[in-house]
Order: structure tokens, then C-alpha cells, then sequence
């Protein structure tokens, strides 16, 4: 028996299946599901390191001093990402741009900062930006979460200007020989036909640089910010009890798991929604 659409030719073409419930929100599914498998993983750990009801009371009694940090490290991350991006974006067009005189040092730069350690970036951050700065007569103090943001956000702006190059050399490059044949300049080409297309192809490793942000934000406990790492290593100084160092930290991780792992699933969703793969 012939197909609806081939029945001429004699050749059966299946009709498209359509998607199972499960098959549209399994991502979906997935998150809720992987949350009690890290509770139980923390719960283990417990057991492992013989933790009794101490444990429980240890949680509760810490959370909102561990909630409080966590606080910073997503401060730090949103600071870092947003003026990171803008930076990038600025820096990823210099790499891209026609005058050697800009592209040159715009590679140089991004090549530096990208490959250099981000807990070096952080402490230059920290001892060069000043603790205070004075504003028409007025004395502000920095304080040690914003000057390690700044820290974060240098080698962000790295990364994300070598997302931009790419993004806009995959660009097909008839667009740009159609706009200079239109009688477009180059600012104007890249500014209303390049980058609005690359908005796309950004999106997903933009995401995966955020969450790689955040997991590297407990850096700045080294150099005395109170972000979620200290506050619970406070918290387990102030409890004295060895057999909570497992479980506290297992339970630090959960934070941080929650946060990152539904990024994680959007950007692959968007990844292949978006057919940038």
C-alpha cells in the first residue's frame, strides 16, 4: 500500500510521530527527579561519617548562614556575567574588526586573559582595586565581594569575546558581500544584520559560562569574601565535630548543583533548539 504522498511512485513515506508527553518535558522531569537522588547522596554521606540527629540540627541551625553567603557567590556571578558580557561583546568585535590596528590588540587581550588563572586575575583584582574611593568629598568603601567580581569578570569578558568571534565568523559571507553591495559600512553591517543573528548561537555558551562562573565563585573565599564556602567552613569550626565535614560540604555542593544543573538543561535545550551543534 502506497503512502499519501507517494502513490504515483509506488514508495510508503511515514507520517512524522509525534512527540510522547514524556518525550517534551523528560528534560523537565529530569531535574525533579535528580534533586532527591543528591538529597540521598547527601544523606549517605551522613551515615558514612556517622552523623546522628546532630546532622539535622546542624543544617537547620546553619542554613540561613550558609543561604546568606550563597547570596554573595550569585551576586559575584550576575556582576561578573553582566559587565563581562558587554565587555565581550565590545572585545569580540575588535577581534573581527577590519583595522588590524584594533583587531591585533583586541586577540592579544582576549588570548591573555582567557588562558590566564582566574584565582590569579582575582588577586591582582583584589590588591590593585583600591578599598576605597572618594566621590565629590564623599568616602565610599569597596567591599572585598565587589573587587573579587571584578576579578570574575576579566576573564569572562575573555571567554565571551572568542564566543562573539565565532559567533560572527559563522555567519555566511555572501550576508557581508550583500551589505556592502547595499552600501552598508562595516559597524553598520555588524550592528543590524551580523550580530542579531548571532544572538542565537551565543545563547547557549553564554549559559554554559554562567554556570562555570558560579561553580568557580567559592574562589573568593580565599581572599576573605564571606560567600558560601567560608560560612559553612565557619560553620563547621563553630561545631567542632569532624563527622559533619562530609555532610556539610556535600550539602554545599547540593546549593550549588541546584542552581547550575536547570542552566545546564536549558543550554542543551536551547543548543538544540537553536541547531548550533
Amino acid at each position: 500500500m502506497t503512502g499519501k504522498y507517494g502513490p504515483h511512485v509506488g514508495i510508503d513515506i511515514a507520517h512524522p510521530a509525534e512527540q510522547s508527553v514524556w518525550a517534551q518535558y523528560r528534560g523537565l522531569l529530569a531535574i525533579f527527579a535528580i534533586f532527591p537522588a543528591v538529597l540521598g547522596f547527601v544523606l549517605v554521606l551522613a551515615v558514612l561519617a556517622g552523623a546522628d540527629f546532630g546532622l539535622m540540627n546542624a543544617l537547620w541551625k546553619w542554613t540561613p548562614f550558609i543561604f546568606n553567603g550563597f547570596l554573595y557567590n550569585v551576586a559575584m556571578s550576575l556582576f561578573a556575567i553582566g559587565f563581562g558580557t558587554i565587555g565581550g561583546i565590545f572585545l569580540g568585535m575588535g577581534q573581527v574588526a577590519p583595522s588590524r590596528l584594533v583587531t591585533i590588540p583586541s586577540r592579544v587581550a582576549t588570548q591573555i586573559f582567557r588562558n590566564a588563572p582566574w584565582l590569579v586575575l582575582l588577586f591582582y583584582c583584589i590588591f590593585l582595586v583600591p578599598y576605597q574611593v572618594t566621590i565629590g568629598g564623599t568616602t565610599y568603601q569597596v567591599p572585598n565581594w565587589l573587587r573579587a567580581s571584578i576579578g570574575f569578570t576579566i576573564p569572562v569578558m575573555a571567554n565571551f569575546s572568542e564566543i562573539v568571534r565565532g559567533a560572527v565568523q559563522s555567519i555566511p559571507t555572501g550576508q557581508w558581500e550583500a551589505a556592502r553591495s547595499l552600501g552598508y559600512k562595516w559597524s553598520r553591517t555588524m550592528l543590524s544584520i551580523i550580530l542579531p543573528q548571532c544572538i542565537k548561537r551565543m545563547i547557549p555558551p553564554w549559559m554554559n559560562l554562567y554556570a562555570i562562573l558560579l561553580m568557580a565563585t567559592p574562589l573568593a573565599s580565599i581572599v576573605g569574601v564571606e560567600e558560601a564556602m567560608t560560612n559553612t567552613r565557619t560553620a563547621l569550626q563553630a561545631e567542632a565535630n569532624s563527622r559533619l565535614l562530609l555532610p556539610m560540604y556535600a550539602y554545599l555542593l547540593a546549593w550549588f548543583f541546584f542552581y547550575c544543573y536547570p542552566i545546564a538543561r536549558l543550554s542543551m535545550y536551547l543548543e538544540s533548539r537553536f541547531e548550533t551543534r
